[in-house]
C-alpha cells in the first residue's frame, strides 16, 4: 500500500507541461497546485501499484480520507474549499482503468475524460482563485479537451495496457491485438479517423475552456493559458502529422513550449474577444455546481 505524503516535485517529474506552465503562477498558487498535483498522482499511482484489480484500495483509501478529517488530503481540500465528492468522480475514472477498458460511444468517452481530467480543472477553480460557478463548465472542458489530446497521443502505449479509448462504434469493435499491430494496415484507416475525430473533439472543449478564462484572475490566468495551448499544439502536431499511427509517442520539446510560449502571448490579450461564448456541447455532470 502506498502511503500519501506530500511530494514537492511531483509535478516536475511527472507532468513536464504543466511544470512548464507553473513558472508563470504566483509562488503561493504554484505550491497549492503542486499539492494538488500530487493528490492525484498518489491516487494515479495507487491505481497502477500492480496488475493486480486496485479498485476496493482505492475506495477504502477514499473513504478513509473522507471519514478522517486530520487526514493530509481531506485537510487540503476543507482548507481550500474544493468538493471531495470531485476526487470521488476522479478515482471512478480511475477505477474505469482496472479492468478491460472499452468505450461504447462519444457519450462514454467524454464522461471518461471528465473524472479523470474533467475533475482536475473543477479542483483546479479556487486553487487559481476562480470565485464564479459560471466557470465550472469550462473548467471542466478544458480538462476534457487536454485529456482526449492524451488519448491521440497514447493510442499505442493505451492498447498495451488492454485500454481501448477510442469508441467503439467509431473504430468498428477493433481490437488490442490490431491496435498493437502498427505494420498491419488492416484496420489503419479507421484508426486514424478516429484519431481525426478525437483531434476535432478536441478542438470544441478547447474553445469552451479558453471562453472561460475570463474568470481566472489575471496573474494566475497566464499559467492555464500557457498550459492549454502547450496540449493542444500536441494535437497540432497529429494533425500536421495527418493522424498517423504509430508507436512513436508525439511531444512537444523544451524548445517548441518556448515558441509556443512567445507566439501565445498577443492572442493572450485577445482571448476574450476572440473566445466569448459557451457552447452547450455535452451533459451536465453532477458534481458540476457544488
Amino acid at each position: 500500500m502506498i502511503k500519501y505524503s506530500n511530494d514537492p516535485n511531483s509535478i516536475q517529474k511527472h507532468g513536464k507541461s504543466f511544470y512548464w506552465a507553473s513558472f508563470f503562477l504566483p509562488k503561493k498558487n504554484k505550491k497549492i497546485a503542486s499539492e494538488l498535483y500530487s493528490i492525484c498522482r498518489f491516487f494515479d499511482d495507487l491505481a497502477d501499484e500492480n496488475d493486480d484489480d486496485q479498485t476496493k484500495v482505492l475506495l477504502e483509501e477514499f473513504k478513509k480520507i473522507c471519514e478522517n478529517f486530520n487526514h493530509p488530503i481531506n485537510i487540503f481540500f476543507r482548507s481550500h474549499n474544493i468538493s471531495i465528492n470531485v476526487l470521488g468522480d476522479l478515482i471512478n475514472g480511475l477505477i474505469k482503468d482496472q479492468s478491460k477498458v472499452r468505450i461504447k460511444n462519444e457519450k462514454e468517452l467524454i464522461e471518461y475524460s471528465y473524472q479523470v481530467a474533467g475533475t482536475v480543472g473543477l479542483m483546479m477553480s479556487p486553487i487559481i482563485m476562480v470565485n464564479d460557478s459560471k466557470a465550472n463548465k469550462h473548467a471542466i472542458d478544458l480538462g476534457i479537451a487536454m485529456q482526449l489530446t492524451n488519448i491521440a497521443r497514447d493510442i499505442y502505449e493505451d492498447a498495451s495496457m488492454n485500454r481501448i479509448y477510442l469508441p467503439q462504434d467509431w473504430i468498428k469493435n477493433t481490437e488490442v491485438e490490431d491496435l498493437l499491430n502498427t505494420s498491419s494496415d488492416k484496420n489503419l484507416f479507421l484508426i486514424e479517423s478516429a484519431t481525426k475525430k478525437i483531434i476535432k473533439l478536441s478542438e470544441s472543449y478547447y474553445k469552451n475552456g479558453f471562453a472561460g478564462m475570463r474568470y481566472i484572475p489575471v496573474k494566475t490566468r497566464l499559467a492555464i493559458f500557457f498550459a492549454a495551448k502547450i496540449y493542444k499544439a500536441i494535437g497540432q502536431k497529429i494533425t500536421k502529422n495527418k493522424y498517423k499511427y504509430s508507436s512513436k509517442r508525439i511531444y512537444v520539446n523544451k524548445f517548441e513550449k518556448l515558441i509556443i510560449t512567445m507566439i501565445a502571448i498577443p492572442e493572450f490579450f485577445f482571448l476574450n474577444l476572440k473566445y466569448n461564448k459557451y457552447q452547450s456541447i455535452r451533459e451536465s455532470f453532477k458534481s458540476e455546481n457544488l
